[in-house]
């Protein structure tokens, strides 16, 4: 059975560098590491009192199924710290998000976001993008 192809959206803005490191570290330890993109500084989104964030993405191939990978993701941010407020957009250790799910777009920030579209097209240069 050929693996799922997945592009996962990361980012950070308490202790950004050593969270991304541990991440990537958590993620090849787990599935296959296709490619990083570059990772980028945004200025926050939704709730601006708050250090700006550090934003990329991985590609990778995984045996997961989209349940079995959001679940393992949602785990590996709670063992990094992340603690879930009323505030969806407030400073966070870590947040991982399935984005691309074997070519097909999964989360609406890749239209909506111009940083995390760029970072998709970095991965899957040939990936058609627009409104669905």
């Amino acid at each position: 059975m050929k693996p799922n192809r997945v592009v996962i959206g990361v980012g950070s803005n308490i202790g950004a560098e050593e969270n991304i490191a541990l991440t990537k570290e958590a993620i090849e330890s787990a599935h296959e590491l296709v490619k990083a993109s570059s990772f980028v500084k945004t200025e926050p989104f939704g709730f601006e009192d708050q250090n700006e964030f550090t934003n990329g993405a991985y590609l990778i191939n995984t045996e997961m199924d989209p349940g079995e990978l959001k679940t393992w993701l949602k785990n590996l941010e709670n063992k990094l710290g992340r603690v879930k407020t009323g505030n969806k957009n407030g400073p966070r250790t870590i947040d991982l998000d399935i984005l691309v799910w074997n070519g097909v777009v999964v989360d609406n920030d890749v239209i909506e976001r111009d940083f995390v579209m760029k970072s998709v097209k970095e991965l899957l240069p040939e990936l058609e993008i627009g409104p669905s």
